[in-house]
């Protein structure tokens, strides 16, 4: 075995509590760990794991939500080098049962109220509220010293989200998560005196990859919540408690749409950021107006890049407002045309990556692994135009572009004049079937108070050209979502397909 060189997920956290073991390193509730009892936690519950009979290399499932025992499980997988594989909590039934099967989990970590949703047989261990929890044990079990993890060995298993097909697991890295790590640092200035709050899901790479592992790499004391509940949230503003905070635009849109928003004291956040999908640009723009000195970050990437590509800094804005920026660190990008060669700047084409934050592949699909590394480069799926200067706009998702009549449709500008409309609470445009157009273009929309299809038909008009607008308005009382904010357009089609 090679020596091992640092870069690894786990030694993240041993370094911080080396350098300053006595600080806060998180806090759950009415718990907290100082970064010397962290980074013991997870020796302790490494020694746990391995004891299981697991050997290393063996896929550890986490089935459970937000808790500092999430946290020390998924670090102690990495410590023990065991491939941690998040589950999304609000899986079931066959869903659930695909990511358990498909990527081989020899043990599940669950909290005790979802342990029964998993299929019959899987062997698990309740991560926390239990006698026998993982949590519990690690008052009498010794601090695991065996051999670190290389750099080179799988630490995770990030299944996308399967918005347009069956999830795929990308097979991270420690070396390529700790890539990532820096470049979420540099790019999102990330520094130990912030205070930032954690209440997105944990097994999302958002949460978990671009701000809770950062900042325990520079040394930051980090809150964890169960859910971003928004009077929890700004009442750690106003306490002084939390000045940073990541959530994508469908929890930024639902926090601005609360009644206090405009009446709580919320000068304290300093730091905001949003990502995981596309912020509508007028939402983004009452924001700003509402909390002027607030710094806003848009953070841009997916799975398969750990997941961090772009950020869009908070000087960057004025007259860049829907870009997601220029590409951090350690990810090279490019916009080509179905045949892979570059395209002119301005020019809309399909962003691809080349980056040592980049996945090894998909978990035992070889197929779907050729198709999407090719010629030395990832391709995203995420069609996009890049400037001049670097800065890169998403246009849509490849497969949300839609074709009516012969002419294809960017699906985010039709959504960004809807959102312009004071009735519009949220909106998800769609391409259906249609004899005359081959894809009619349809807002499925939530609406905020009392408005026609006709009213929403006439407002769009006046600011796109007339092929661009909706055929139709469909009004709903919610759009579905996956837990990370993102729209599922595909249940929306399917839906509303005949």
């Amino acid at each position: 075995m090679t020596p091992g060189h640092g870069s690894t997920v786990d030694g993240v956290l041993r370094r911080s509590a080396r350098r300053t073991p006595a600080r806060v390193a998180v806090e759950y509730g009415e718990r907290s760990w100082t970064y010397e009892e962290l980074d013991d936690a997870v020796s302790r519950a490494a020694r746990v794991l391995l004891d299981q009979g697991l050997e290393r290399g063996d896929r550890v499932g986490a089935y459970g939500h937000n808790s500092d025992a999430y946290l020390i499980a998924f670090l102690a997988c990495a410590r023990a080098g065991l491939v941690h594989v998040p589950v999304n909590q609000n899986l079931t039934g066959e869903d659930l049962a695909y990511i358990v099967g498909q990527s081989g989990t020899t043990l599940v970590l669950a909290d005790p109220d979802l342990a029964g949703r998993l299929p019959e047989g899987v062997r698990t261990v309740p991560l926390r509220d239990a006698d026998e929890s993982l949590l519990a044990r690690l008052a009498t079990a010794a601090p695991y010293d065996g051999p670190e993890p290389r750099s080179e060995d799988l630490v995770q298993l990030l299944y996308t989200s399967g918005t347009t097909a069956l999830p795929k697991g990308a097979m991270m890295t420690h070396r390529a998560l700790v890539h990532e790590y820096l470049s979420a640092i540099t790019a999102c200035d990330l520094s130990a005196g912030d205070r930032p709050v954690h209440s997105l899901p944990l097994y999302h790479s958002a949460q978990m990859h671009v701000f809770l592992l950062p900042y325990l790499a520079v040394g930051a004391t980090n809150i964890i919540l169960d859910a971003p509940d928004g009077d929890r949230l700004f009442d750690l503003i106003e306490q002084g408690r939390a000045d940073s905070l990541f959530a994508p635009p469908t929890v930024w849109i639902g926090l601005s749409n609360r009644p206090d928003f405009a009446t709580r004291d919320l000068g304290g956040l300093r730091k905001a950021y949003y990502g995981a999908s596309i912020m509508p640009v007028p939402v983004l723009e009452r924001l700003r107006e509402r909390l002027p000195k607030l710094a806003f970050y848009n953070c841009f990437g997916q799975s398969e890049i750990g997941p961090l590509a772009t950020v869009l800094a908070p000087d960057e804005h004025k007259g860049r407002m829907d870009s997601c920026g220029r590409t951090v660190l350690f990810v090279d990008a490019r916009v080509v045309d179905e045949n892979g060669k570059d395209v002119p700047d301005g020019t809309p084409g399909e962003i691809v990556y080349k980056s040592p934050q980049l996945c090894e592949g998909y978990w035992d699909k070889p197929e779907e692994t050729e198709a999407a590394f090719r010629d030395g480069w990832f391709h995203s799926g995420d069609l996009a135009v890049r400037d001049a200067h670097g800065y890169f706009t998403i246009v849509d998702r490849v497969k949300d572009v839609i074709n009516s009549g012969g002419v294809l449709v960017a699906s985010r500008q039709v959504e960004d004049a809807l959102y312009t409309h004071d009735a519009v609470a949220e909106v998800a445009v769609i391409g259906l079937p249609d004899e005359r157009w081959i894809e009619a273009v349809t807002a499925v929309v939530v609406p905020r108070g009392e408005v026609t299809e006709a009213e929403l038909l006439d407002h769009v008009r006046e600011k796109l050209a007339h092929f661009k607008a909706p055929k139709r308005v469909l009004f709903v009382d919610e759009l579905p979502r996956n837990a990370s904010g993102k729209i599922l357009k595909r249940e929306l089609r399917d839906r509303f397909a005949d």
